[in-house]
């Protein structure tokens, strides 16, 4: 049984009213402590975009992004950003895979070249799931395996977060319209117009990729020597890459993608966090 007990103050008129008013006032106040505070914490927590800006000091591992090589989908010159059918069509041109074994033969002579450094212990391969990136990451792994170049697991990991922007409705047009959402993004970063996923999102993604592989690499102690870093290899495509860099360049956002140097297909780059 509940009691509900009510006490009056022994005053009238406009000091009772005044009395009420603070008592609502002070529970209003502890409602806002229980239940606002966690919420702005929450929405806190869902703005943060770049994950490598809370990064004290250096990665433990050594990272590069590795555009995949020229696909079936540039050819066309469409675009192609939808999973259902990126990742079982549009693979390699036949100019694309080899570009690819060029780029890998590349990789395996610069770690041969650092091996007397004992730089890395060897190549830890992860690439997008769609069809072009997944190709150019085999292609790769092939040339480092003819090379005797360490490849952790033995191969190539796929991950989902190394996927293509996703462009809407624009998917399967032409990939002139590409430059109407780089227009936008350098005024607005999150924007959604056409449907496109928003660079923010995709600086999000990959960044917190990265900081887990780093964070998962620090500790793995397979390979032939576990005190030297792995050179991660980031197999994926080519807005999703340089939206990346902004993240290691220490960008707050990824307006500025587009103003970086073009990641050609087929081509490596060292991606080094800024201090």
């Amino acid at each position: 049984m509940s009691v509900f007990i009510y006490w009056r103050p022994k005053c009238f008129g406009k000091k009772a009213m005044l009395w009420h008013l603070r008592v609502v006032v002070f529970f209003v106040a502890l409602l806002a402590i229980a239940f606002l505070v966690p919420n702005f914490e929450a929405v806190a927590m869902a703005t943060v975009t770049n994950h490598l800006l809370g990064r004290s000091g250096l990665l433990s591992q050594s990272f590069c992004a590795l555009r995949h090589g020229q696909s079936l989908a540039n050819v066309a010159k469409i675009i192609s950003s939808d999973p259902w059918i990126s990742t079982v069509e549009h693979g390699l041109s036949d100019l694309g895979k080899e570009q690819a074994r060029k780029a890998g033969s590349a990789l395996a002579s610069l770690f041969q070249a650092e091996r007397p450094l004992q730089k890395h212990r060897g190549v830890a391969l992860f690439s997008s799931d769609f069809k072009r990136a997944k190709e150019t990451a085999e292609h790769v792994a092939e040339e480092l395996g003819n090379a005797k170049v360490p490849i952790r697991t033995g191969g190539v990991v796929l991950e989902t977060r190394l996927r293509e922007r996703f462009f809407g409705e624009l998917n399967g047009g032409p990939d002139s319209r590409y430059q109407d959402v780089w227009d936008i993004d350098a005024r607005d970063p999150s924007h959604e117009e056409f449907g496109v996923e928003s660079c923010n999102s995709v600086l999000d993604r990959t960044t917190k990729l990265v900081h887990e592989l780093d964070r998962m690499l620090e500790h793995d102690r397979t390979g032939i020597d576990s005190s030297l870093p792995w050179k991660c290899i980031l197999v994926a495509h080519g807005d999703v890459l340089q939206i990346l860099q902004t993240g290691f360049l220490g960008h707050k956002d990824a307006s500025l993608h587009r103003s970086l140097e073009h990641l050609e297909t087929a081509t490596v780059r060292d991606l080094i966090l800024a201090h």
